[in-house]
């Protein structure tokens, strides 16, 4: 009992604790979206796309949280425009900004070597380093994102599916598209400082992918993917308290690994419901009498 209760005796490891939990609470809530309308390419982007807002921010002695949220916005902004000028689609936009808005930021950090030192934090997260700052910022976005989603989920529910009949409703898809996409970057600036810009895809990703494998309506996918997600957080810290491992990467890790645990696990019960089917088939072809 002491291995699972010890470290979260210790502050530090509270408000990791509590760091990764209100992220989880972000990432799966806009997550399921992402992963319903098969767009987990935005959240990768927006991951990677808020790199040089992040640099700009430190280099210029301004928090990098703002930073994070301007190039967020920015690259929201930029994708809608592209998307809707070019006639190439969400997809040719988001693939153009995540190279260029990943190199801008390398240029920006290879120009600064008093920013290496902190990259490894930016990018893998530090939640042992979590401030009582940061989980109220994380505290105040969680709200907004709850309350946004909830307020938005009927056109969101529609859209996903259904993007003309969500127009014919006068859902206004663009606005709703729109919406979404800047409830996943509040959600990844949220969260970079506890698990990094970088493992914040696979909390974004991971838990409602492998909630989607379990349950079928779009709120209990939310609901299991937070609690699958708040189970890779208290495993991860454990992890990485006890065995010295990264805890960003560790609790991202952990996630990933249970999207496929559960992927093998239905898989094995689905090819043992298809032996059994098959069992009586077989009998009756062979002229046996069943039992």
């Amino acid at each position: 009992m002491d291995w699972l209760t010890e470290p979260f005796r210790l502050a530090f490891m509270q408000r990791a604790l509590l760091a990764g939990l209100l992220a989880v609470a972000m990432t799966s809530t806009v997550g399921t979206w992402v992963v319903i309308r098969g767009m987990s390419f935005v959240g990768d982007a927006l991951a990677h796309g808020v790199l040089p807002g992040i640099a700009v921010a430190f280099l210029i002695g301004v928090d990098p949280t703002i930073g994070a949220f301007v190039a967020a916005i920015l690259m929201v902004a930029v994708i809608s425009l592209v998307s809707r000028r070019s006639g190439l689609g969400d997809d040719a936009g988001i693939g153009l900004l995540f190279v260029g808005m990943l190199a801008l930021g390398v240029v920006i950090i290879s120009r600064s070597d008093a920013f290496a030192g902190d990259l490894t934090s930016f990018l893998f997260g530090n939640p042992l380093g979590v401030t009582a700052g940061d989980l109220r910022f994380q505290v105040g976005v969680l709200a907004i994102v709850l309350v946004t989603s909830a307020l938005l989920y009927r056109p969101l529910l529609v859209l996903s599916f259904n993007e003309t009949k969500a127009a014919l409703l006068g859902m206004r898809p663009g606005l709703t598209h729109v919406a979404m996409m800047i409830l996943v970057g509040l959600a990844v600036v949220a969260s970079f400082r506890a698990v990094g810009t970088l493992m914040t895809f696979g909390l974004l990703v991971a838990p409602p992918a492998t909630a989607a494998l379990l349950v079928r309506r779009v709120w209990l996918v939310m609901l299991v993917a937070v609690l699958l997600g708040w189970t890779a957080v208290v495993a991860g810290l454990l992890v990485s308290y006890h065995y010295d491992t990264a805890a960003g990467a560790t609790m991202s890790g952990l996630a990933v690994a249970g999207f496929f645990a559960a992927l093998a696990i239905r898989e094995g019960v689905r090819a043992g419901a298809r032996l059994r089917r098959r069992q009586p088939e077989q009998l009756a072809g062979s002229g046996r009498k069943l039992p």
